[in-house]
């Protein structure tokens, strides 16, 4: 049973997904600071952010819309970071890997979602998530 976000095996490794970011953007050029490093850790933070604040929502609905707003900052990041390897400032290797995991967690919000989906189509009563 899942009785926090950080049970879900899909926040558990978008944070890791945030600290293989964090590490890879340290190499950015300066002036990229507060242009492209920023904007790829903010869409990186965004996706383990989306899914905690819909899972502290009072309803299966509410945690569908936030669970659907992070498969956005997937795609969001995954435009980021190939603009970073574009440009040079991620090899080859790192920029495949880290796509390679967006892409994982992209899936694994898809199948939350329906999950979810499911959950709402048998509780048409729309029942709490959480027991408080």
């Amino acid at each position: 049973m899942i009785k926090s976000y950080q049970d879900l095996d899909v926040w558990q490794k978008s944070m890791s997904l945030v600290t293989e970011i964090y590490t890879a953007t340290k190499t950015f050029p300066r002036e990229e600071v507060y242009a492209l490093t920023n904007q790829i850790r903010r869409a990186a933070v965004s996706i383990p952010s989306n899914i905690a604040e819909g899972h502290a929502k009072s309803t299966t609905r509410e945690f569908m819309r936030f669970v659907s707003i992070a498969p956005g900052s997937v795609a969001e990041l995954e435009t980021q970071l190939l603009t970073g390897k574009n440009l040079g400032y991620l090899s080859l290797e790192s920029a495949e890997l880290l796509l390679k995991e967006t892409d994982s967690i992209g899936r694994m919000l898809n199948k939350l979602f329906a999950g979810l989906e499911k959950k709402l189509s048998l509780t048409p009563n729309l029942q709490p998530l959480i027991s408080r």
